[in-house]
């Protein structure tokens, strides 16, 4: 900030104000197949993960967290790899989605088109089909097919071929559009395209991806960006350390059969270590912060994070709430700016930051439907209405997906996005600043948190990955596969093994049991839940034993239809 706008500057202190992307997906690679089972992070990649790096290019004076998982970084890299060595050598790509863009025959059989249909059907339609006029009229064509045996079977190749093209084209950024005009072109197409330019549109697949990291490290580098990361696969840390743990916000909850999980802080130390040394390899510098899977905190979950040095995490409003309302000496309602400040638990160092649920999900729920204009002008409303309210020089976390709101938006939430920043970058009494940034100018008397009622950002528990009896069989099959694991690497030391222990981290990944319980599409559930099956099914092959016949059972089918097709949560069950 300059000398005249300090002189201009109203009087009272300004308000920090964090932004924070969290980037994540779970392992979509299955080694014992050779290929990706589904290919949502080279989409996110090309449209959000682009167009999130862009925004904040775009706004010199914006600031914001943005947290990778891990496990996502390493399979970006990868696909990276693999479309570079199809363009320079002629390899296979190990996406069969992706490789439809090399495709240069259709199969026949009615079985592989249908699945051609099903796949690159999977766009949310009024903002990512219907804007694009040959899209719109495959997808028509498409459903009739799904529905039409004879019609399926007689539909020509250039049919399917189009269709995976209009598909992917549909999942470029909105940037990478607004940057490519021949991306432009192709997207007012109505005739169709080549091979050519289906090999042209694979080029500026490969060269998004590549850019992704580098892009973000360059960010970090010139400080417009706080880099901040999750253990390795994303593992509900809290419920590796004690599954018990999640009675502290729903004691009447009925849990797994298993009561622990095997060595679970082995396991989070594990999740740790490797998602630092990750991390580390890709960004060239060691986060100052983690925000663990989900948001997930318990008393023993921030204790270990301080050990490891971890200056700042952060969790959801409902996890502060309980656990100021069972402090000592709390008989009243909280304070004034209760939520607007960070908290250390007893004994730690490392600052606690909790999410704004009004202000995260007006974002990831509400505002899709806006003129961005008026959605900015709203969010901005609810801010200044904090500047004031005591404690002075409050900080607002504003906390939730990077990757899956924006389709719901018009243009993948370009203007919104863009007007956020510029609006938030030029306010005279609001700073964009990152987690890093409120540690660094330090805080004087900062609340202290005797423990932490034991949650996630996602209503305050755990009810989104356990306690649901599908969700708790997932467990079972998870805790039954480590424990045979570790029976088998007692009798026979020689079969521990990198790779072995990576396995066994997938599927300790939060993302299956999310999924699991029927108020979720069942399309969804069936996709997460059958490759959860084959990971765990991988894991005792890896470990020289027999596939169990509890793993050929279904764990869950759906049925629901949440909000965002139940790719994001509420922080709170009612707003």
């Amino acid at each position: 900030m300059s000398a005249d706008q300090a002189e201009t500057e109203p009087a009272g202190a300004p308000l920090d104000v964090v932004l924070c992307w969290h980037m994540h997906q779970p392992q979509y690679f299955e080694h014992g197949q050779g290929r990706y089972a589904l290919p949502w992070t080279y989409l996110h990649a090309v449209k959000d993960y682009s167009d999130m790096a862009a925004h904040l290019e775009a706004v010199p004076d914006a600031r914001a967290v943005v947290n990778f998982a891990p496990i996502l970084l390493e399979q970006i890299a990868d696909y990276a790899r693999q479309v570079a060595g199809h363009l320079e050598h002629g390899h296979l790509i190990a996406d069969p989605v992706l490789a439809l863009l090399t495709a240069k025959t259709v199969p026949e059989d009615a079985e592989a088109r249908a699945e051609i249909i099903r796949v690159c059907l999977r766009a949310h339609e009024p903002r990512m089909i219907e804007p694009f006029p040959l899209f719109r009229d495959l997808a028509r064509i498409a459903r009739q097919a799904q529905q039409d045996p004879a019609l399926l079977r007689h539909l020509a190749p250039r049919f399917f071929l189009d269709l995976a093209t209009c598909y992917h084209l549909a999942w470029l950024g909105a940037t990478v559009r607004r940057e490519n005009p021949e991306v432009q072109r192709w997207l007012a197409e109505e005739d169709g395209y080549d091979a050519g330019t289906r090999r042209q549109l694979l080029e500026l697949i490969g060269y998004v991806l590549a850019d992704i990291i580098p892009r973000y490290r360059e960010l970090a580098e010139s400080g417009r960006v706080e880099l901040s990361f999750t253990p390795y696969a994303h593992p509900i840390i809290p419920l590796l350390l004690d599954i018990d743990s999640a009675r502290e916000a729903m004691p009447e909850v009925v849990l797994p059969e298993h009561a622990a999980y095997p060595d679970g802080e082995a396991r989070v130390r594990w999740h740790i270590e490797r998602g630092l040394e990750v991390f580390e390899r890709h960004f060239g510098l060691r986060p100052q912060g983690c925000w663990p899977s989900e948001g997930g905190v318990s008393t023993a979950t921030l204790r270990l994070l301080d050990e490891y040095g971890i200056r700042w995490t952060a969790s959801g409003q409902t996890v502060l709430a309980n656990s100021l309302a069972v402090a000592p000496d709390t008989e009243h309602e909280p304070q004034d700016g209760w939520l607007h400040q960070p908290y250390r638990l007893k004994g730690t160092r490392l600052l606690a930051f909790f999410r704004d649920d009004g202000l995260s999900d007006a974002i990831g729920f509400r505002y899709a439907d806006w003129h961005a204009r008026d959605a900015v002008g709203d969010f901005v409303h609810h801010l200044e209405n904090i500047v004031d309210a005591p404690p002075p020089g409050g900080v607002v976390s504003v906390i939730l997906d990077g990757e899956n709101a924006w389709e719901y938006y018009p243009e993948n939430g370009f203007h919104f996005l863009h007007d956020l920043y510029r609006r938030l970058a030029e306010h005279p009494r609001i700073r964009l600043r990152t987690f890093a940034d409120v540690c660094a100018r330090g805080i004087n008397g900062v609340s202290e948190l005797p423990a932490l009622v034991a949650g996630s950002w996602v209503y305050g528990t755990f009810s989104t990955w356990i306690g649901d009896p599908d969700k708790n069989a997932g467990w079972d099959r998870l805790i039954e596969a480590k424990q045979a694991v570790d029976v088998a690497l007692q009798q026979h030391s020689e079969l521990h093994s990198e790779a072995l222990m990576e396995q066994l981290a997938i599927c300790e990944g939060s993302d299956w049991c999310w999924w699991f319980g029927g108020y979720n599409p069942a399309g969804s559930v069936s996709d997460f839940e059958t490759l959860y099956r084959r990971h765990l099914a991988a894991l005792y092959q890896r470990a020289g034993l027999p596939v169990p016949e509890s793993l050929s059972l279904v764990l869950s089918t759906g049925g629901g239809e949440p909000a965002t097709g139940g790719t994001m949560r509420r922080g709170q069950a009612h707003s």
